[in-house]
């Protein structure tokens, strides 16, 4: 079904809105992917902030240029799903856990603050951790000395406390 002049304005306009916010945009070719499985990717996809949007892809090349995001105009071709996200890996992650499961769903690449993702970077993006995950091992990594510190302190009074015993 075609579009009016307006609702392709629209369209152009919800999709440059998109790209302004976000960090990350992977692509995927969802061929021959069934209702009930697109529906589960985009509720998980929800659950983590991620955009995941269809749209024509002469509109969302339009919508991209002059975005950090133009640099993959020239992939956008073909059956594509969009996914927009805030979080720097979660759009890669969605796409690649749902893409482990359901062979159909096929990564095409994407793109990060004006860097072209291959199928490999869209990946290797995905494999980083949570931010959360990732805060944790900071603050794991900046206590480590003073907690080393600490039992070393201890043992020095330890042995103190023994040697004025005896």
């Amino acid at each position: 079904m075609s579009l009016n002049r307006s609702e392709k304005e629209a369209v152009i306009t919800e999709v440059t809105s998109l790209a302004t916010q976000a960090q990350t945009l992977v692509m995927a070719e969802y061929r021959g992917i069934t209702v009930a499985d697109m529906t589960k990717l985009r509720s998980q996809a929800r659950s983590l902030g991620v955009t995941l949007s269809v749209f024509k892809n002469t509109l969302a090349r339009r919508a991209v240029a002059g975005s950090h995001f133009e640099v993959v105009a020239d992939q956008m071709t073909g059956p594509l799903i969009y996914g927009f996200s805030v979080d720097a890996v979660a759009a890669a992650k969605v796409v690649a856990d749902f893409a482990k499961t359901n062979d159909k769903l096929v990564i095409r690449g994407g793109a990060i603050s004006g860097k072209v993702l291959d199928v490999n970077g869209v990946k290797q993006l995905a494999n980083i951790p949570s931010k959360e995950v990732l805060l944790s091992q900071l603050c794991g990594l900046l206590m480590s000395p003073v907690s080393r510190t600490a039992v070393v302190l201890g043992a020095l009074a330890a042995k103190k406390g023994e040697a004025a015993a005896a």
